[in-house]
């Protein structure tokens, strides 16, 4: 959580000073859910994360050094500068890149999740995150009506951060709660305190293994508030003060380290070590890609990752 932190205010620097091209979103205040997830998921099980899903993609084993060279454009990242920072991935080992924010990764997590039953693959989950925006659109009800109909290992992640950029959630579904549309599709849901390591730990790894065993899907519901506005472009000045003081305004990562030393598992002096500790390893990762090359449009020869020499892993089939 901490490292996903730094690693988020550091890219928003960047782009502040213009090193940065394209946007810059950032997961502050859902880092405890987030990653929850990547924890919860081992070698072998999918995860397509979002736009603030740094936590969950570190804690499923994204290097910083893949991150930074991602947003920093450098030509030796996973996507080999050729796309938006991110949608970043590596789709053979279970890591996808992002489509869209928009539900549309629900569909490609279930097909993966196909393709492997199709292979005679078992024990292994997929997870999708999506926020309460995508819960309006109609990616979300074909694929979770998919997923209940096939019966597949899916966990699909619901950060209801009580906005989809500007628009409230009043303003988006009539029901109490986002958990109350699990009911149509027969999938079972859980609702969870998104501000709560704790909570967020026991709720997402008790669906994962519901999952595991066969229950089916599995939809999680995280009530919680983004700590910042959509992305660094937002001034974030729609945000309703009574939200941000109450407890969904909560800092997750700030009361994370409060039960952590509340309970003597980490001595105060640790804290400010720790955290100089991950700025350098994030400054060291920066300061390798800045010396990297990028793409070079005129020396580059695009062809689809399925072509021949751009294929990773082996001969195309």
């Amino acid at each position: 959580m901490l490292l996903a932190r730094l690693l988020d205010d550091k890219f928003a620097a960047l782009y502040r000073a213009g090193k940065i091209h394209g946007g810059v979103f950032l997961g502050r205040g859902q880092e405890a859910l987030s990653a929850s997830i990547g924890i919860s998921l081992k070698k072998g099980d999918v995860f397509a994360p979002l736009i603030r899903d740094a936590a969950g993609r570190l804690a499923f084993g994204e290097t910083v050094l893949d991150a930074v060279r991602t947003y920093m454009g450098s030509a030796l990242g996973p996507m080999r500068g050729r796309d938006g920072n991110v949608h970043r991935g590596r789709p053979q080992e279970g890591y996808l890149p992002m489509v869209s924010h928009l539900g549309a990764m629900i569909s490609v997590v279930n097909g993966v999740l196909f393709a492997r039953r199709f292979k005679g693959l078992t024990g292994m989950v997929g997870a999708a995150c999506v926020g309460d925006g995508a819960t309006s659109t109609g990616a979300f009800h074909e694929a979770l009506n998919q997923a209940a109909v096939e019966k597949l290992p899916l966990i699909l992640v619901v950060a209801d951060n009580q906005y989809a950029y500007s628009t409230p959630t009043s303003r988006q579904f009539a029901c109490e709660n986002l958990a109350s549309k699990a009911v149509g599709y027969g999938v079972e849901a859980h609702t969870i305190d998104g501000t709560d390591l704790a909570a967020c730990l026991k709720g997402v790894g008790e669906a994962v293994s519901r999952a595991r065993a066969g229950g089916g899907p599995q939809l999680i519901v995280a009530n919680l508030l983004r700590l910042c506005g959509h992305g660094e472009h937002d001034p974030y000045d729609y945000l309703d003060p009574k939200l941000k003081n109450s407890p969904l305004g909560n800092d997750c990562l700030k009361l994370a380290e409060e039960f952590l030393l509340r309970q003597k598992w980490m001595a105060p002096s640790r804290v400010p070590f720790l955290r100089n500790e991950l700025i350098h390893e994030i400054e060291e990762a920066v300061a390798q890609a800045q010396r990297e090359p990028t793409p070079d449009p005129f020396a580059e020869e695009w062809r689809p990752l399925a072509t021949e020499h751009l294929k990773e892993g082996g001969e195309t089939r």
